[in-house]
C-alpha cells in the first residue's frame, strides 16, 4: 500500500487506484539531479528546437494530429505525442521502419480507480476518452539530430501516404 501511495496511488503502470503522491525520490538520485538541472534550460532549448522541427516536416500529414503549442505558453515538450486513429498500426508501421514510439497515459482519468468516488462514467468525457486511445509518443530527448528528426518525420510521412 505505501509503495502505491509513494507512485501516484498506481498499482501498476498508468493504473492508478488511489490518490497518491510523487515520492519516488531518493537521495543519490537527488545528488544527481542537482547537478542536472544546470543543464535544464538548454535540455529545453533543444525540446523546443526538435519540437519545432517535427512541426515543420510533419505538417498537412494524413490521418495524423500534431500537437501544438498555444499562444503566449512555453512548451518544454517533455513528450511529443501525435493522435492517429489506428494506434497499433501505425506504431507497427513506425516500428519497421526504425522508429520507437511509445504511448503516454492510455487511459482517460476519470476511467482510473483513484478517482471512481467522483462518479464519471464512459462517455462523459469523449475527448480524453479518445485521445487515451489514439495518442502516441514520438522520440523526443535533447539530444537528437537532424538526422534523427528527419527518420521520423519520413516514417511518418510514408505512414500517410499509404
Amino acid at each position: 500500500l505505501l509503495r502505491m501511495y509513494r507512485d501516484w496511488g498506481a498499482e501498476r503502470k498508468y493504473m492508478h487506484e488511489l490518490k497518491g503522491f510523487n515520492a519516488r525520490l531518493e537521495g543519490i538520485q537527488g545528488a544527481v539531479l542537482r547537478v542536472k538541472l544546470r543543464h535544464l534550460e538548454k535540455w529545453t532549448e533543444s525540446r523546443r528546437r526538435i519540437a519545432k522541427r517535427y512541426g515543420e516536416l510533419m505538417a498537412g500529414i494524413d490521418g495524423v494530429a500534431l500537437p501544438k503549442e498555444l499562444p503566449g505558453r512555453r512548451h518544454v515538450w517533455h513528450i511529443y505525442a501525435v493522435r492517429v486513429a489506428d494506434r497499433e498500426g501505425f506504431m507497427k508501421f513506425l516500428g519497421e521502419r526504425g522508429v520507437q514510439s511509445g504511448i503516454h497515459y492510455p487511459v482517460a482519468v476519470h476511467e482510473l480507480g483513484a478517482w471512481k468516488d467522483l462518479g464519471h462514467s464512459r462517455g462523459d468525457f469523449p475527448v480524453s476518452e479518445s485521445a487515451a486511445g489514439e495518442v502516441v509518443s514520438l522520440p523526443m530527448f535533447p539530444e537528437m539530430t537532424d538526422a534523427m528528426v528527419d527518420q521520423v518525420a519520413e516514417a511518418v510521412h510514408a505512414w500517410g501516404k499509404r
